[in-house]
């Protein structure tokens, strides 16, 4: 054990959240009354053991409290098995942070995870947002044929008006049907089927990089890539085209000034659509804008919902789509400040 001076965490206490603190040697110093809760052991047996024991049955765990150590960066792990002595396994989603007192220390948040409830509402949600998809195709399809119709008139009408001045009018016709039928076409995309073969993330990352930075030199966009990552089976321009319209919905936030991050890193334990895979690729695609507005948190993925004015709200939707026919998901966790969209791919056995 570390011979640091102890460190008062009474404060977590109180917390729902199952919480232990490390110290510089993988000491355990601290387990709050949750931990106890969901490891199903008391805090008295647990403080002044060693992680490696306590967990020696959980490798994914410590090899996440190694990383930490080594990386000195948060590490999460959506999903994992952990055993405590002679207990089942319990499926946890766990946060590791590194601290700084003590020195050297990890902080190690825990919650239950009940995959068959995570999976059935991953499912609701798909069938939700695809069944608002077809409609909203379905609609684009009815608006079209009128909308060339109004644009013709519109043209025919501007010929025989006799004053110039009459003629802005018109323009606004035509500009406005031109604006929605752009918006219909964007509705009945992605429509083609994904095209897999070898694709290395990073190129993928550089690539929508450079579009940014052309775009909108002002912002500012760092790179924390795990270039030990394989390549995966997946459509590069669809994968392109989703990372794009997340990081230009970052850019927009931020009014063009702010910094993004483009993160890389190895998930364990995943379940993308309905299917467990050991490994998983995440990209986190981090700013520090303002935040996604709470009232439309949760409906951010469907068509047409926007928290920026004058937007469509088609981006983050196509996003998902492109990512589903590349067998992936997204997920979104946003506070003022910090914003992560996290897309998870399947990684190769």
């Amino acid at each position: 054990m570390s011979s640091s001076p102890p460190t008062d965490f009474s404060g977590l206490d109180c917390l729902s959240t199952g919480t232990l603190v490390l110290d510089a040697e993988d000491g355990i110093v601290y387990v709050n009354p949750a931990a106890e809760t969901l490891l199903g052991m008391s805090g008295v047996l647990l403080v002044g053991d060693h992680a490696d024991r306590v967990f020696e049955r959980s490798p994914e765990l410590l090899a996440a409290i190694r990383t930490v150590r080594d990386a000195q960066e948060t590490v999460i792990e959506h999903e994992l098995d952990v055993v405590v002595g002679g207990h089942p396994p319990i499926r946890l989603g766990c946060n590791l942070s590194p601290l700084e007192a003590p020195q050297l220390g990890v902080l190690i948040e825990m919650r239950a995870v009940d995959p068959h409830l995570r999976i059935a509402r991953l499912e609701q949600a798909r069938l939700q947002q695809e069944a608002n998809r077809e409609l909203l195709r379905n609609l684009a399809h009815e608006i079209k044929n009128p909308l060339g119709g109004i644009r013709g008139a519109a043209q025919l009408l501007e010929h025989e008006l006799p004053r110039e001045s009459l003629r802005e009018y018109t323009q606004v016709i035509i500009k406005e049907s031109d604006r929605l039928q752009s918006l219909m076409e964007r509705l009945l995309t992605p429509h083609r089927m994904p095209r897999f073969g070898a694709v290395n993330i990073h190129e993928v990352l550089e690539r929508v990089r450079s579009l940014i930075l052309a775009e909108t030199p002002s912002v500012t966009l760092r790179r924390d890539y795990d270039i030990s990552l394989p390549e995966i089976r997946a459509d590069a321009e669809q994968l392109i085209q989703a990372t794009l319209n997340i990081a230009r919905n970052a850019v927009q936030a931020m009014h063009g000034n702010g910094e993004i991050i483009f993160k890389t890193r190895v998930a364990r334990q995943i379940t993308l659509e309905s299917r467990r895979y050991r490994l998983g690729l995440r990209i986190e695609i981090i700013d520090n804008g303002p935040g996604i507005p709470d009232d439309i948190r949760e409906q951010i993925f469907y068509p047409l919902v926007s928290g920026r004015e004058g937007g469509s709200g088609l981006g983050l939707a196509v996003s998902q789509t492109l990512v589903a026919q590349n067998h992936g998901t997204i997920d979104c966790e946003s506070r003022p400040g910090r914003t992560v969209f996290a897309i998870f791919l399947p990684l190769p056995d």
